[in-house]
């Protein structure tokens, strides 16, 4: 059995070939350039463990990993134009570096080589790979587009927002898993159980994510913190916020200037303080982790094979980028 750090170095060797063609060089090379930003691979690494939980790691499983990191960064791409978000991972944006229509066009062109690695599966599982990875990449996108209303919605209730989550987060997190278990010949309920643990598991870090962007050191996460908060956006905190914070203290928040206010950034870290929403959103993203646990107990395999797993998960809701 291999770790997830140990994973990460194969699939980086995966990774590191070249993608895409040469020309027009003004199309590929920002795609070069996004994927070469790195990160931390979490969902084509879960589809390697997914797959080693249950056999040996599967030529086949690699090109699924990559289709899947390929897809990951096509949502990452199109998810910082809407955010207008500068940074990510540290360096500057697609869009912010190549403008919008590049950035558009670049993140089109990850998808499509996305099924170029899927078409390169041989095993007899592709049909229903194919069709997990399309309900998966439809899920994705209502996410995103629920993600948009909700900065427009004047509330939004904690079971909208966590909804909005398992599409936009957590689906793709128990896809992975799921994919490599499939390859692997694993049973239905068995894949079932993974899938579940992964739905949990992403939740838990969505928390961690939003967590970190309100009070997050920014050189470590490498996004600009408050982001969230300037965009509007509806997150886990936010939504807590509003449904405890007094009329008064809304008023108070709703007359704080716009975009690119570092007021509004330290107004609304006051009120997530006082409200104790930083507390409750840890003690939350504790909760959703157990669970994965426990969908990860009833997985029939032996327990020794599910350690990379129980590491994978202690580390995601503990990294502090």
């Amino acid at each position: 059995m291999h770790s997830f750090e140990e994973l990460s170095a194969l699939l980086k060797d995966k990774l590191a070939v070249s993608h895409f063609p040469t020309h027009p060089s003004t199309l590929y090379r920002p795609a070069d350039y996004f994927l070469g930003l790195g990160g931390k691979r979490i969902r084509p690494v879960m589809c390697l463990m997914g797959n080693e939980l249950f056999a040996d790691i599967l030529p086949d499983t690699y090109h699924a990993a990559v289709a899947i990191e390929l897809f990951h960064n096509f949502t990452l791409i199109h998810d910082d134009i809407m955010d207008k978000a500068p940074l990510r991972r540290g360096m500057q944006t697609v869009h912010a570096r190549w403008g919008e229509p590049t950035a558009l066009l670049t993140g089109d062109v990850m998808l499509v080589v996305a099924y170029d690695y899927l078409n390169k599966i041989r095993s007899g599982h592709l049909h229903s790979i194919i069709h997990l990875f399309n309900q998966t990449a439809r899920e994705v996108c209502e996410g995103q587009q629920l993600d948009m209303d909700f900065e427009k919605a004047e509330q939004v209730s904690m079971p909208e927002y966590i909804r909005m989550i398992e599409l936009k987060t957590s689906v793709l997190m128990a896809a992975s898993l799921q994919m490599g278990a499939l390859l692997a010949g694993a049973g239905e309920q068995d894949q079932q159980h993974l899938y579940a643990f992964g739905k949990n598991l992403g939740i838990s870090f969505q928390i961690q994510d939003d967590y970190l962007d309100a009070f997050g050191n920014p050189e470590k996460f490498g996004k600009q913190i408050g982001g969230d908060i300037l965009a509007d956006k509806k997150t886990f905190l936010m939504v807590k916020a509003l449904e405890t914070v007094h009329q008064q203290q809304l008023r108070e928040l709703k007359m704080i200037p716009g975009a690119n206010s570092s007021e509004k950034i330290a107004q609304w870290l006051a009120t997530y303080k006082a409200c104790g929403v930083d507390q409750w959103a840890m003690e939350l993203k504790e909760q959703y982790k157990n669970n994965a646990l426990v969908c990860l107990e009833q997985i029939s395999i032996d327990p020794a094979r599910k350690k990379p797993l129980l590491e994978l998960a202690d580390f995601l809701i503990q990294r502090d980028y």
